[in-house]
């Protein structure tokens, strides 16, 4: 694909990192040890990645951090996901690097979806779309105060500028300077993010709600914990 070059499809970018001990999802810990929860993430994003590949009509990137992520990354994605590396100081930075980008390629919608959320129902993301054809921009609120998915069609700088990222702010302060500069705004319903052991719980009740084909990277997780789980209250047992 040629930069500048016009395009049909809309695209969803997804923002991830690659999955470490103990710096990926360290809110989880307790209840989870921290190679756990980085295993859980992992599963949570390769969910996320067949959510994105299953819709028809769009296509699919990936927004890599750090950038030598790239091989990570190239085994985790269907091919002609386009993979872009970004050096970033925050998530807004980032956003504002992947739409500047993708604008650039032609794409005439740009959805960027967080990495953590794959029960969300598809049928959310096709409303994005639908809701960008008479609006300049789109959020999906998550419970947490920050936002799942953020949707353009094409780049305002400022949306993303003084932004106090990962607090219960972000949509708040998000919607302000929306107004600020006079965006129209559709909202999605809202979801949520796995950080916390809540999330946990829920994400747990949803995974066993969904049918066998949806989930399933998340699905083994929680298998393999169990098994995990047992596995040590038998050796506890053992010991006493």
């Amino acid at each position: 694909m040629v930069k500048g070059l016009a395009v049909k499809n809309p695209i969803l970018i997804i923002i991830a990192k690659e999955p470490q001990v103990g710096t990926t999802k360290t809110r989880l810990s307790p209840p989870l040890e921290l190679s756990q929860a980085a295993a859980l993430f992992e599963a949570l994003l390769e969910d996320t990645i067949d959510l994105a590949s299953s819709i028809e009509g769009i296509d699919l990137a990936v927004a890599v951090t750090p950038p030598e992520s790239i091989g990570y990354f190239e085994g985790k994605t269907p091919a002609g996901t386009l993979l872009i590396p970004v050096t970033c100081e925050n998530i807004g930075d980032c956003l504002k690097q992947v739409f500047e980008e993708l604008f650039e390629r032609g794409y005439p919608k740009v959805l960027a979806f967080n990495s953590d959320g794959p029960s969300l129902p598809s049928e959310y993301i096709h409303q994005a779309l639908e809701l960008l054809d008479g609006h300049e921009v789109v959020f999906g609120p998550s419970d947490d105060g920050g936002y799942y998915l953020v949707g353009l069609k094409k780049l305002y700088p400022g949306l993303f500028d003084d932004i106090q990222w990962s607090t219960p702010k972000v949509m708040e302060q998000s919607l302000a300077k929306a107004e600020a500069e006079k965006l129209g705004v559709a909202l999605l319903p809202e979801w949520y993010d796995v950080d916390t052991a809540d999330d946990l719980e829920r994400l747990l009740r949803e995974v066993q709600r969904y049918p066998q084909d949806r989930l399933k990277h998340t699905r083994r997780y929680f298998t393999q914990l169990s098994l995990d789980l047992k596995a040590n209250l038998a050796d506890s047992g053992q010991s006493d």
